[in-house]
């Protein structure tokens, strides 16, 4: 053979090799599958943070996570109560197509059907462990429940490996954590009883004996008594498996640290849900006075630190630069929401909804836009995203996420979106209050007319409703005073024929609700 040509075969023969080894290393090198963490705030208003443009109350840490990840200017939970909120984030289903999906309270059913599919459930079946820390409110069992024996169906029934909850509220009855469906510290010759409708004999409650409490009760919260703090429902029994109020962010922060710490050598989804600011606002000690504003100021500074922590375990596993961080919270602000807590008359300048119209419990647009943050160290660029995202759109875009084909009714894929690759977001959305709804599409918002009160005398909350149809351009009129139902006819149809093809006819389909 020629040498020229045997030097020149061994050449491509050695060539050929090299380049086949390169792929091989660089699949061999390929990034782990990313933990998922979502932080979810309870009854905290978009404008309450810094970052969101806050200037009363300091929130360091989670400006800190706010601006150094994408920071969504339209994002969404998807109604302004907060189980309806949860349902719509763990199942990507809209909440008004489940009639159960509304406040509930203490002792309602689990309203995730077991068989229905869930976040945490998409993720088990790609190898992740999973687990919930924090407020559930999403009923559990099947009615009647026993809380001396293990109460389920609950979240481990809808695909949480790992529970540490409480039932429903800071405010409602049974005041106990439940750990994997057992009530924690439970002593059996001490059973719970639980009752909605009347009083235990002989039990004081807030009510008939204020003698008896540290916080007056202002509205509702008149019935048993825990902790010198009167709740919502009746309980008798459980003495050394209550909680203390003042110590649960500091049990839920210890409680989702551990998880972590014990499942960091293996892909993780953690859902941990904060019960600040929502009432009764009790701050530990440590915060009594930190925000000048009282116990509500006083806790959403708690809660900032708690998430402080929370991420200071995080970098010191090693896990921020493989984690993506979502926090949201479930609907808007509310100032007075049952007790007398100094809220509002130490509100000073903060503006809890920022230059957003409404609150909790309304169809404007405080109800429903929350703070809406993704952070992951290293992949997503710090930004702000107008897109327009919703709570409802985790299950779609964290399937993709992971490489599965889960996908959900109302749930759309915006991965890209969330990772700051994309400003393309949702088109339209309908938004809920208490099984009201109403339409985000483009630039516009539509409500359609509902009876009852303009204002909820007991929040002073402008609750959206009227008897005409509003059109607002939120564009132009972010804090919605110019209705331009009138003088945009043909914008008003449009907006009307795409929530009637969403929704449905206001006739056939849209409850009335008598708010008390």
């Amino acid at each position: 053979m020629n040498k020229n040509i045997l030097f020149a075969t061994l050449f491509i023969f050695f060539a050929c090799k090299t380049e086949k080894k390169e792929p091989e290393s660089t699949e061999q090198q390929a990034t782990p599958t990313p933990n998922i963490v979502v932080i979810y705030a309870d009854d905290l208003g978009y404008g309450e943070l810094g970052a969101y443009g806050a200037t009363e109350l300091k929130t360091p840490n989670l400006d800190k996570l706010a601006n150094g990840g994408m920071r969504f200017t339209n994002g969404y939970a998807s109604s302004a109560t907060c189980t309806p909120s949860r349902y719509a984030l763990l199942t990507g289903v809209y909440p008004w197509r489940n009639k159960s999906a509304k406040i509930l309270p203490g002792t309602a059913p689990l309203i995730i059907d077991t068989t229905q599919m869930t976040i945490p459930k998409m993720l088990k079946q790609k190898g992740y462990k999973t687990g919930i820390v924090g407020k559930w409110h999403l009923g559990l069992g099947s009615g009647n429940v026993n809380w001396n024996q293990r109460v389920n169906p609950g979240p481990n029934e809808i695909g949480f490996d790992h529970s540490y909850i409480m039932a429903a509220t800071q405010d409602r009855v049974p005041t106990v954590y439940i750990e994997n469906g057992g009530v924690v510290n439970l002593d059996p010759n001490d059973p719970i009883e639980i009752d909605y409708e009347k009083n235990f004999p002989g039990e004081p409650t807030g009510m008939d004996n204020p003698e008896m409490l540290k916080m007056k009760w202002h509205h509702g919260h008149y019935n048993s008594i825990v902790n010198g703090i009167s709740r919502i429902g009746f309980m008798k029994g459980g003495e050394a498996a209550k909680w203390i109020d003042e110590d649960m962010a500091d049990t839920f922060l210890v409680e989702a640290q551990r998880y972590i710490k014990e499942n960091k050598d293996k892909p993780f989804f953690l859902y941990y849900a904060l019960q600040q600011p929502h009432v009764p606002r009790t701050p530990h000690p440590r915060f009594v006075g930190s925000s000048g504003m009282g116990p509500r100021g006083d806790v959403i500074v708690e809660a900032d630190w708690c998430v402080g922590e929370f991420i200071k375990t995080m970098e010191e596993e090693g896990l921020l630069e493989n984690t993506l961080i979502i926090f949201s919270s479930d609907n808007g602000p509310v100032v007075n929401d049952g007790y007398y807590d100094e809220s509002v008359e130490k509100l000073g300048n903060h503006k809890p909804a920022g230059e957003l119209r409404g609150g909790k419990y309304s169809l404007f647009e405080a109800g429903t836009r929350v703070p809406f943050v993704t952070y992951w160290k290293g992949k997503i660029k710090p930004g702000t995203s107008d897109a327009m995202v919703s709570q409802v759109d985790l299950l779609a875009s964290l399937s993709k996420l992971v490489q599965s084909d889960i996908q959900s009714q109302d749930s759309q894929e915006l991965l890209d979106v969330l990772l700051g690759k994309s400003n393309r977001g949702r088109e339209e959305l309908i938004l809920e209050a208490s099984t009201r709804t109403a339409l985000r599409k483009g630039d516009w918002a539509l409500i359609p007319p509902y009876d009852g009160p303009a204002i909820n005398a007991h929040v002073n909350i402008e609750l959206g409703n009227s008897k005409e149809y509003q059109l607002y351009n939120l564009k132009d009129d972010l804090d919605q005073k110019h209705n331009l139902a009138e003088s945009h006819p043909d914008k008003l149809a449009e907006m009307i024929a795409t929530f009637e093809k969403i929704r449905g006819t206001k006739s056939d389909n849209i409850e009335q609700l008598e708010l008390k």
